[in-house]
């Protein structure tokens, strides 16, 4: 009955709300009565949350469960806290949950020892990350998710868990190792540089060049003016210092490396409006699940890595070394 027949007057009102100069609070503009926005804000998704709060104009953002391809696995108590504060609390009638215990270095830990020590939910410790585990009623045995969690509280005896980031999303060219999370910190503080200059980062991706010597990261960025879809002109100036703040935020071990010449100066490479759609429409022609994807934080696949530089417009490297003026200050003081 309600699309049986053109509406020209709803036409013209949506037409005119998204020709509007600005966006912000379209959604509640469009559909007045929205309740809410079911989205996922954890993990590396959390990098559209200030995206999405804009064009909500005021409606929550609620992420109400976790779950994954191999089952729904925790639910949030509290949808209506601050998408940062986000955690869940895993329900133990939904599969069996057993965890491996994350620290710094995990893998050369685990190389040490013969057996891995195997928690169960009832003995995981507050503030620890784990490398979920599940046994399921479809037939999973002590089936590895990928996914690293945090214990970051209690409901009554339930622990409850933030998502950190995937299991084997880093980089590392040489001694060095970087995962989501980290990466993801330093991208937020580029973010808020760029913001000064009405820039948008839409998304990004990461990947390590290692054809030249020495090897070096490599972040594809797609940018946007604010309130605006167009692609926007780069000072040089602007994107070389994004390169230097986000090699700041990063390791002691990369930073020492960068210092030792044994990794090169990080790399940004700004892609057309677009691209990351073309590399979404690329994985579901692989087999990606629409409703699965997110968008990889480290590309190794050389086919994506095609897509993406088939449309860079432009590249840019670090001219500062992380760490050199923090250095030469206590040098300074030290004298």
């Amino acid at each position: 009955m309600i699309l049986n027949k053109p509406n020209p007057e709803l036409a013209d009102l949506i037409e005119d709300i998204c020709n509007a100069k600005s966006w912000g609070g379209i959604i509640k503009k469009l559909c007045p009565g929205t309740k809410c926005i079911d989205a996922i804000v954890t993990g590396s998704m959390a990098q559209y949350i200030p995206m999405l709060e804009f064009d909500c104009g005021g409606i929550p953002l609620v992420s109400k469960c976790y779950a994954s391809s191999e089952g729904l696995l925790g639910i949030n108590l509290k949808p209506l806290s601050k998408p940062c504060d986000t955690c869940y609390t895993l329900v133990p009638n939904m599969a069996y949950f057993e965890f491996l215990p994350v620290h710094e270095n995990n893998e050369e830990e685990r190389s040490k020892k013969e057996v891995i020590e195997v928690v169960d939910l009832v003995n995981v410790k507050l503030g620890q990350c784990y490398e979920l585990v599940v046994t399921t009623f479809i037939g999973l045995y002590r089936y590895k998710v990928g996914d690293i969690l945090k214990v970051t509280g209690y409901h009554n005896n339930a622990p409850q868990f933030q998502f950190v980031r995937r299991k084997d999303a880093f980089l590392s060219i040489d001694s060095d190792k970087t995962a989501e999370d980290e990466l993801a910190e330093g991208i937020l503080q580029a973010k808020l540089f760029v913001g000064q200059f009405q820039l948008q980062l839409v998304d990004y991706t990461s990947a390590v060049d290692i054809s030249l010597i020495p090897g070096h990261y490599i972040l594809f960025w797609e940018l946007k003016m604010e309130e605006s879809s167009k692609s926007p002109e780069l000072r040089p100036s602007i994107i070389e210092e994004c390169c230097y703040i986000v090699e700041q935020s990063l390791n002691f071990v990369y930073r020492a490396s960068r210092m030792g010449n044994s990794i090169g100066p990080l790399e940004i490479r700004v892609v057309k409006h677009g691209t990351f759609d073309a590399l979404m429409e690329f994985s579901v022609s692989k087999g990606f699940s629409v409703s699965q994807y997110n968008t990889p934080r480290c590309i190794k696949l050389e086919e994506a890595l095609k897509i993406l530089n088939s449309r860079v417009v432009g590249r840019y490297f670090s001219q500062q070394l992380p760490g050199y003026k923090i250095l030469k200050w206590k040098l300074n003081k030290s004298m």
